[in-house]
């Protein structure tokens, strides 16, 4: 515990570090374009932006203005901060996160638990044929076809935009869906190797209603695998968000964090790594302290 705390600010100035580098050295420039800039106004550019000098003269500017909470301005959005570019789409961005991780969660352990539970029988092959149709299905093919559906030929909810829970629902689908086939998936095997287990085998022989056997005893142990994939799990939703931002238009962090990239944005760039960084981190963290109020043999 103590030393994944005390990891955590190194591995954020060494991302931090290599972004840094990997942007500035990188070709071309913020300020590159067709129509060639005069020299004097290019200067006073860089000066603004704090790019003039020596690399490492930059490199030790950036990280003291980072150790005060300034991600510097945006060289694209001009007379706009990435600290105000952030506050602003990072909510949305987290929102549509937090929506499609507690439905990934909650579809996939029912699903997961409901087949498990039904060994060799056709409703454990459906419930798995599901899934498998789930993740082979990419979000750019399902967010499209959800529109149509939903959208378009049923016209129930809004094709896209931000702001009601009904802009809210299909996007959420659309993001979860593919990981929530992955923990029942999980789940699933890990349920019915459980189920095999000692501990298992006397709950039954006590006269346990099955259901309890399941839900009270098999699933605590059975959901560590789960748990184990909710880190990467929330990885791949931060970074998945980017294309189901751009299907449904949703104002978010994605369509920046592209932009970023394509207008060599470096400071808005840099800024979202480091925000993506710390969330990750954070999340892994909270995944390790779960593992020991589900498992008390397991010691942080």
């Amino acid at each position: 515990m103590f030393r994944r705390l005390a990891s955590m600010p190194i591995v954020l100035f060494c991302v931090v570090s290599i972004t840094f580098f990997l942007i500035r050295l990188s070709p071309g420039g913020p300020f590159d374009s067709e129509r060639k800039i005069p020299p004097a106004i290019e200067k006073q550019l860089l000066a603004k932006y704090k790019l003039d000098g020596p690399l490492v003269t930059q490199y030790t500017g950036y990280l003291s203005d980072l150790l005060h909470g300034d991600l510097r301005l945006s060289t694209k959005y001009r007379n706009r901060s990435v600290n105000e570019i952030l506050a602003q789409t990072l909510p949305v961005t987290l929102t549509l996160g937090a929506s499609a991780f507690l439905l990934a969660l909650m579809i996939g352990l029912w699903i997961g638990s409901f087949a498990a539970a039904r060994p060799g029988t056709m409703a454990e092959g459906f419930s798995l044929m599901l899934t498998l149709l789930a993740i082979s299905l990419p979000s750019f093919v399902l967010g499209p076809l959800l529109i149509l559906i939903f959208s378009i030929k049923l016209a129930w909810l809004p094709v896209g935009g931000w702001g009601t829970p009904e802009q809210l629902l299909l996007p959420s689908i659309t993001l979860a869906l593919p990981f929530a086939a992955v923990i029942a998936r999980l789940l699933h095997d890990s349920l019915r190797e459980t189920l095999s287990e000692d501990f298992i085998r006397t709950a039954r022989a006590k006269g346990l209603r099955e259901t309890r056997i399941i839900y009270g005893h098999a699933l605590r142990v059975a959901i560590l695998p789960v748990v184990s994939y909710l880190g990467p799990l929330a990885a791949n939703l931060l970074t998945g968000s980017i294309v189901v931002e751009t299907i449904f238009h949703i104002p978010g962090a994605g369509g920046f964090f592209v932009n970023s990239i394509l207008n060599r944005d470096g400071f808005l760039l840099g800024g979202v790594v480091i925000v993506y960084c710390l969330l990750l981190m954070i999340f892994n963290l909270l995944v390790d302290l779960s593992y020991s109020f589900l498992d008390r043999r397991i010691r942080q």
